[in-house]
């Protein structure tokens, strides 16, 4: 049956795997982020603070990589975004942790940045070598999309934060990227069914729902080389 509107959530865990999203809608679960997550995001409201602070107190911080290095690419994060004024903007956001609600899909806005309208999303997880990850692409393009309906304008770009790498990634709403949201959008609204099971193995491997869909992922022991 289909959805009125989709929660980003679940945008983003069908563009990740839409069988995992098809049994994570079977289940009745608490899908309030875990404490850790929250303290990776509340970062992304300190920056400045964190630039100043020494190794001894960032390493009680939660960043995921050498306080020194955390710095260093938080400043070069800096150097690459203030020339435009874009750090100033994700500083000194119009409004944080921000219910929205699209024409399709709704869910929280982590900042909405002024000047122009724009979205950013802050994620507790590592960035990918170049760009953002493709499930977070369509996240951004569905919050960028809420937004615009919300305000009656126009956003061409979205923000994701990975605060506890020091990172910033701007998303531009390429035609592409519109096509892969609207392809994902299809299948959570459309999709009766357990859809076929990913080719990418390596998704399988952490997912609490592999029992459910029978997959075989490599265990240690195999991957070493032993047999039993």
């Amino acid at each position: 049956m289909p959805v009125d509107r989709v929660s980003f959530s679940d945008l983003r865990t069908a563009a990740y795997c839409p069988r995992k999203w098809y049994y994570r809608r079977t289940r009745d679960e608490d899908r309030e982020p875990p404490p850790e997550v929250d303290a990776i995001r509340a970062l992304a409201t300190r920056y400045e603070g964190l630039l100043d602070s020494p190794s001894g107190v960032l390493e009680d911080e939660p960043i995921a990589v050498a306080p020194a290095r955390y710095r260093d690419r938080l400043a070069a994060t800096k150097r690459t975004l203030e020339d435009d004024g874009h750090w100033t903007r994700l500083l000194e956001p119009r409004a944080q942790a921000v219910l929205v609600t699209g024409r399709r899909c709704r869910g929280i806005v982590h900042k909405v940045l002024a000047d122009p309208i724009e979205p950013a999303l802050v994620s507790a997880g590592e960035p990918p070598e170049h760009g953002v990850w493709s499930s977070q692409s369509v996240h951004a393009v569905a919050a960028a999309k809420a937004l615009a309906w919300e305000h009656r304008t126009s956003i061409d770009r979205a923000w994701i934060e990975y605060p506890a790498y020091g990172v910033v990634r701007s998303v531009e709403l390429t035609t592409r990227r519109k096509a892969r949201y609207r392809s994902v959008l299809r299948t959570v609204r459309e999709l009766d069914g357990p859809p076929p099971r990913t080719s990418n193995r390596s998704k399988c491997t952490a997912c609490e729902f592999a029992s459910d869909c029978g997959v075989r992922t490599r265990t240690l022991r195999s991957l070493l080389g032993f047999t039993d």
